[in-house]
């Protein structure tokens, strides 16, 4: 956890730094690529600093890494003015290469985490995102992905493989509190779900949370370590016993 509030004093300070350089240097400045947690950890920076000139964007619009933009009064925050690219491998559809196969082949060439964007997986074919400033060595020093041949070519044609696989749930819980939502779409006893919260295993738009008793809001993210990632599309209505439909989705 010390650590975890250092780096996120450092990603501040950054944040903070990015704004300042399009208010008083009038230029762009971009931090990242940021994971879903640090994303929100800028909401609530520009929040604060009441900075409404930013865009988180990752290459496509379901991207879970982003890069964080600050843009100074004269430019709209665009995705095109991004330093962001996309690459497109190409390999044997019977080569069954995953998320992980790839991450570590291309930090193996010695770029940095921060420098890679999402990855989209399909049969015969990735996209993924990275800085435009490591495109170029990716493409030219990529051959193999373990130790499958594969070829790497800057672009991407769209549709883009599908980002996330989803199981729709629905359940009716006593009200929205984290306990009882945490229990519906997990699976467990509201006891067992009040422990998991206690314990530190659940987290709430990317953030831990202890409290049982916090409300759940349509559109959150939560995760219970061990059993999944959720986001929550709609609650309500109230049935005539005064329960609360949920109808959520299960990452897959």
């Amino acid at each position: 956890m010390k650590m975890e509030a250092g780096q996120d004093a450092v990603l501040t300070a950054r944040l903070s730094d990015a704004v300042r350089m399009a208010e008083q240097k009038n230029r762009c400045h971009f931090v990242g690529f940021l994971d879903e947690r640090e994303a929100e950890i800028a909401r609530s920076v520009m929040r604060r600093l009441r900075f409404d000139r930013f865009l988180l964007w990752g290459g496509h619009e379901e991207a879970e890494r982003v890069l964080f933009g600050a843009f100074p009064s004269y430019l709209d925050p665009e995705p095109s003015a991004f330093p962001l690219a996309a690459i497109t491998a190409r390999f044997r559809r019977e080569d069954a290469l995953s998320h992980r196969d790839f991450m570590g082949g291309l930090l193996s060439r010695g770029i940095q985490r921060e420098a890679l964007g999402d990855i989209l997986l399909e049969e015969g074919r990735a996209v993924f995102f990275v800085r435009e400033e490591v495109a170029s060595f990716l493409v030219g020093q990529t051959e193999k992905i373990g130790r499958t041949g594969v070829k790497l070519m800057e672009g991407a044609e769209e549709p883009f493989p599908q980002a996330h696989r989803f199981e729709e749930l629905s359940a009716v819980v006593a009200s929205p509190r984290l306990d009882c939502v945490t229990a519906a779409l997990a699976g467990l006893s509201r006891e067992k779900a009040a422990a998991a919260i206690a314990a530190g295993l659940v987290t709430l738009n990317y953030r831990e949370e202890t409290s049982v008793s916090c409300p759940v809001e349509e559109g959150a993210k939560l995760s219970v370590r061990g059993k999944g990632k959720f986001v929550i599309d709609r609650l309500g209505p109230y049935t005539k016993k005064g329960r609360l439909c949920l109808t959520g989705r299960k990452y897959v």
